[in-house]
């Protein structure tokens, strides 16, 4: 199906999107209570210092990730893979409020920027004609570890630390990543092209936009309205899932059971959308790719029982599955290749600022009394109102022809 490095580049997003959940918000909301019992801050101080943190790490991300389109890839990747070793071990040092700040600023930014966006700028670069699989089999590495981590970590933290298990990771990161990264992509460069028939009549008739050409399309704001929703969204309920699984008496295991529904349909959903993304591109699939969210907080809005935290989950790893390629694909599709990395170095940091939207946004409305079901309706809203607006542009996403 696909040949030798063409498979390499495959591998490598596997491993970069699996080892970036580090700093997702699925796995650093497992140590939510943890930190918070540490530090001796409420949920709100919480979700405040998270915010922020993330915040400041989007805007960095705007900077540093345009450079991956300048630099040689192997040493962009060494170089995200040192600073994600540094700031596991930063963060296994956190004792103030102060030091939570820097650390969760640091894993945001290595982790879910930096790390993903490496991932699927060298995918989205590389791979023309089969793009749409070959980012499902890369995001798989992010479904994988969802699908592992959570009830691994539960675990763990029954025997040690959590400042000894973030230690154990910046470890396993410094020893593996860059022995990985130099074995898989020491031969791709800035012009690696996947090789078809139809590559060069395609890049040549496609134009390639600039970042500063690109925030000047009221399309890029629709399109951003829609893929914007699944972090805020997704985010909010990983870092305040105690909460949610204690407004709804589920239990202290069950979030973390879910987390393999969540991560079995995303797996499921890539790999199908993969397929459907090659067959009838991204720009035909986006308008579907919220609906399966609207149904979830319909789910947490109208029901209560255990199994209903299944079906959540489940329904947020469909839109996971289709956000993820699309929000990888779609600029690629629209705007071409050429400039890719600068275009999703600003897609990235605003998937960024959502997460830290939605962490303010939660952390604020449940200290000011809200329940769980009434922020499922603030969720809701923004939801159909983003889809509303994205249906009257629909059939104006295609590229603009040289």
């Amino acid at each position: 199906m696909f040949k030798s490095l063409s498979l390499k580049v495959i591998i490598f997003g596997f491993i970069f999107t699996f080892f970036s959940s580090f700093g997702q918000s699925f796995f650093l909301g497992l140590f939510n209570s943890s930190i918070r019992e540490t530090l001796s801050i409420t949920h709100g101080q919480f979700g405040t210092i998270y915010a922020s943190a993330t915040l400041a790490s989007s805007f960095l991300l705007i900077w540093i990730g345009k450079k991956i389109d300048d630099v040689n890839v192997l040493k962009f990747a060494i170089f995200v893979t040192i600073l994600l070793s540094v700031s596991c071990f930063f963060f296994s040092k956190v004792s103030s409020v102060l030091f939570l700040f820097i650390g969760i600023f640091l894993m945001r930014f290595s982790g879910q920027g930096l790390m993903s966006h490496t991932a699927t700028t060298i995918i989205s670069r590389y791979f023309t004609k089969s793009r749409g699989k070959a980012l499902s089999i890369g995001w798989f590495g992010l479904s994988s570890a969802e699908f592992i981590l959570p009830v691994l970590i539960v675990f763990l933290l029954t025997l040690t630390s959590w400042e000894n298990i973030w230690l154990l990771i910046s470890l396993l990161v410094l020893i593996f990543l860059p022995i990985t990264s130099y074995y898989l992509v020491k031969n791709i460069n800035l012009d690696s092209r996947e090789k078809t028939s139809e590559t060069k009549v395609e890049e040549e008739n496609i134009k390639q936009w600039k970042r500063s050409d690109v925030i000047k399309d009221y399309r890029f704001y629709i399109i951003n309205l829609n893929m914007l929703a699944m972090p805020w969204i997704a985010t909010g309920s990983f870092v305040y899932q105690s909460f949610i699984s204690d407004s709804k008496g589920w239990g202290q295991y069950i979030i973390a059971q879910s987390f393999m529904s969540y991560s079995v349909i995303s797996v499921i959903t890539l790999l199908i959308s993969g397929f459907l993304i090659d067959k009838f591109t991204s720009r035909k699939l986006l308008i579907y790719m919220n609906i399966p969210l609207f149904l979830s907080v319909l789910t947490i809005i109208y029901f209560n029982l255990p199994f209903s935290a299944f079906i959540f989950f489940g329904l947020l790893g469909v839109t996971n599955g289709l956000a993820n390629l699309l929000g990888s694909s779609i600029w690629a599709e629209i705007y071409g290749v050429k400039h890719i990395g600068s275009i999703k170095a600003l897609t990235t940091a605003l998937m960024v600022f959502a997460t830290a939207f939605g962490t303010a946004l939660f952390g604020i409305l449940i200290d000011n009394g809200f329940t769980i079901e009434k922020i499922a309706v603030v969720s809701g809203v923004y939801i159909l109102a983003s889809i509303t607006a994205l249906f009257f542009i629909r059939n104006r996403l295609n590229p603009v022809n040289m």
